[in-house]
């Protein structure tokens, strides 16, 4: 798992690319949370001109998903919410977790309490991965968001301590904490959905998508085999299950991976 945790490589950012055909989200956002850098530093005017809408669309989302868990946080599980931040960069840059590179997907860094996302991988997964929704991208930061859940909650440092005690179960852990995250996503899905912007049509779509992005499948697809034991985020259709636990009620405490008898 490493000191970062991310999306696995940001294909699991497919998982919801059908369900939504156009933008659900408008309008901008207070960008105080958001930085935007490249290997050398900041942006440069004219590569900020250019990356305005992405930013602004990003600093929504990250504002829709925190306003989520600031509200629903104290009363489901009894602790309270502090926003974590967001760095969008291109090729590289420093976290807390050590160099950010694009090559990693994007992470959430527990160290220092930012998610990191390339700006480069928002381009990949629209042009080369097929999913130009908004939403796709949405769904990134919102697993994201659901590491800093579980950082406020103490999980993430309880899976490290499992990990450290008993390394053959490392991996166990790993997909135990990403399916969690997933759930997470899903709750704050739910939350969209209360809006009535979802049609359960447009659900079922994403879902079905969702079967695309698991370990089992992807390692069917890079190597032709598949070995369960390296699984670290789950296979497809535990990450669709898990998803749709988090959407069914929009209770975190639905997402307890870690009690659950079978994923």
């Amino acid at each position: 798992m490493g000191t970062g945790l991310g999306v696995g490589g940001g294909l699991v950012a497919l998982i919801l690319s059908l369900i939504f055909g156009g933008n659900i989200f408008s309008g901008g956002s207070d960008q105080s949370q958001t930085t935007t850098q490249t290997s050398n530093g900041q942006l440069a005017p004219a590569d900020s001109a250019r990356e305005e809408p992405m930013v602004q669309f990003v600093s929504f989302v990250l504002d829709n998903v925190q306003q989520t868990w600031t509200k629903i946080l104290p009363t489901t599980m009894g602790a309270r919410y502090h926003d974590a931040h967001m760095v969008l960069f291109r090729d590289l840059t420093e976290s807390g977790c050590g160099m950010a590179q694009a090559t990693a997907g994007p992470f959430y860094c527990p160290t220092d309490e930012k998610v990191y996302v390339d700006l480069g991988f928002y381009d990949e997964l629209r042009r080369k991965l097929g999913a130009p929704g908004d939403f796709a991208q949405a769904y990134v930061i919102a697993h994201e968001l659901g590491h800093h859940v579980q950082h406020i909650l103490g999980t993430d440092q309880r899976v490290r301590q499992l990990q450290e005690r008993s390394p053959n179960a490392a991996n166990a852990a790993s997909v135990r904490l990403e399916l969690q995250a997933d759930c997470y996503a899903g709750v704050w899905a739910h939350e969209t959905n209360e809006q009535r912007i979802l049609e359960q049509g447009d659900i079922e779509e994403g879902l079905n998508a969702a079967a695309a992005v698991g370990d089992d499948r992807l390692q069917r697809m890079t190597t032709g085999r598949v070995n369960a034991e390296t699984f670290t985020h789950g296979t497809s259709e535990q990450r669709m299950r898990w998803f749709k636990r988090g959407l069914a009620n929009g209770n975190p405490r639905d997402c307890d991976t870690f009690n659950a008898s079978s994923l």
